[in-house]
């Protein structure tokens, strides 16, 4: 089972350390009484998912041989107005950039992320409505 600590540094800062032995910043905006001096939990929610989603459809564009230079996800979402702030709706975009890309190999890699690997997309998935788009930019 994955683990987490979480430790108050000051005011509103922490320092989320996971398994891994890496350590993430978190801080809340001055206007609630943090400095602004690290994410905040739920843009982490954010990045996690175009992480695990990313790691996922580059590992299988490159075992069809694809050609990408660089990949870039864009994930945005809305939140509702009341406590807990829950997000509703999610957007997950892919920028695959490269030489001959097949748009089937990205379809079919961006499919299998949201729907069979990506355990952070499925489990934001029971809360809010994801959707996805791609651009394919050809060098």
């Amino acid at each position: 089972m994955p683990n987490a600590k979480v430790t108050l540094v000051e005011d509103m800062q922490f320092i989320g350390t996971a398994d891994s032995g890496h350590a993430v910043v978190m801080d809340a905006p001055v206007s609630v009484g943090g400095k602004n001096t690290g994410a905040r939990p739920s843009e982490l929610l954010l990045m996690a998912f175009g992480g695990c989603s990313g790691m996922d459809v580059i590992s299988i564009l490159r075992k069809k041989k694809q050609q990408v230079n660089k990949l870039e996800i864009n994930v945005s979402g809305e939140m509702a107005d009341k406590h807990p702030h829950l997000y509703t709706t999610m957007h997950i975009e892919y920028v695959i950039t490269g030489k001959d890309i097949s748009e089937e190999a990205v379809k079919r890699s961006i499919d299998l992320s949201l729907e069979t690997y990506c355990s952070v997309g499925a489990t934001l998935g029971k809360a809010a409505k994801i959707t996805h788009s791609y651009k394919i930019i050809q060098e």
